[in-house]
């Protein structure tokens, strides 16, 4: 396999625009469940508050599923970029590849001296990633720090799950190492150097309140993955992961358009009034 085709040249404009739009129905799914949920909840309000209550209340339910979605595609970037590498890798010592630029060659070099360091140095531009989409492109400002680090930690073991099925499925790819960083970024954050049982408790039960998201990402992907590969719009060949990592950037593209169609639609309204 040649490594264009990790870029699926196969896959049209006019399929990327379908898929987009069966990511946008299955998101809207998501939404009208959410919204079915936050209704529910208000019914125990006083009809003075129930409104107001509901809008804040399925605001900030779709703000952690876009959290979810965001965390989600910046962990699987490095894990995307880490087979990629290795692929690459792959090639140049079977020879398969024989001609690099300068640049190439270094990195190919640092990853074979040094491949500890490069997963560290991959792990670290990811939370950037995260931190960039979270805070400039896509900014949730109704989550609170302690919500956005609860659905970031979701995040990692969301990816865990995926390279467990990965692996399971018979994916030529090893993830193991991956795997390793981010069981020990969650334990980090559940045991940190400081910490109380009263912190670890918390932290716990913010996890655990919030594992519909979790299963609403997977879900997601899992449907749309498979779609994607069955309408041959991914290619097999590939690995599988990086059918997942197309999956979640048009997960990603449907909640930048939705978040910013929303801003500009309450920017209208309040103009109006």
């Amino acid at each position: 396999m040649n490594i264009e085709a990790y870029f699926n040249p196969d896959f049209t404009l006019v399929q990327k625009l379908i898929f987009l739009l069966m990511t946008f129905a299955a998101i809207g799914l998501c939404v009208i469940i959410i919204y079915g949920i936050s209704v529910a909840i208000a019914q125990r309000y006083s009809e003075k508050n129930r409104d107001e209550y509901l809008r804040e209340d399925f605001d900030v339910r779709i703000h952690k599923l876009f959290e979810m979605i965001i965390s989600g595609t910046s962990v699987m970037s490095f894990s995307c970029a880490y087979v990629i590498i290795n692929h690459v890798y792959s090639l140049v010592e079977k020879g398969v590849i024989g001609s690099l630029t300068g640049g190439e060659a270094a990195f190919i070099q640092a990853w074979a001296d040094g491949k500890d360091f490069m997963l560290l140095l991959l792990i670290c531009l990811s939370c950037v990633i995260n931190s960039i989409l979270d805070a400039l492109l896509i900014p949730l400002k109704l989550l609170t720090g302690e919500e956005k680090a609860t659905m970031r930690m979701l995040g990692m073991f969301y990816v865990i799950i995926l390279l467990i099925f990965l692996n399971a499925i018979g994916d030529g790819s090893q993830y193991g190492p991956v795997m390793m960083y981010y069981f020990g970024l969650m334990i980090g954050r559940f045991v940190y150097f400081d910490a109380s049982f009263k912190d670890f408790v918390a932290n716990i039960k913010r996890v655990f309140l919030n594992l519909p998201y979790l299963l609403a990402s997977i879900v997601l992907t899992a449907v749309l993955g498979s779609i994607g590969f069955k309408l041959g719009y991914f290619l097999e060949r590939n690995y599988y992961i990086v059918g997942i990592f197309y999956t979640q950037l048009f997960l990603l593209v449907c909640v930048a358009l939705i978040h910013y169609g929303k801003a500009i639609i309450d920017f209208a309204t309040r103009k109006r009034i």
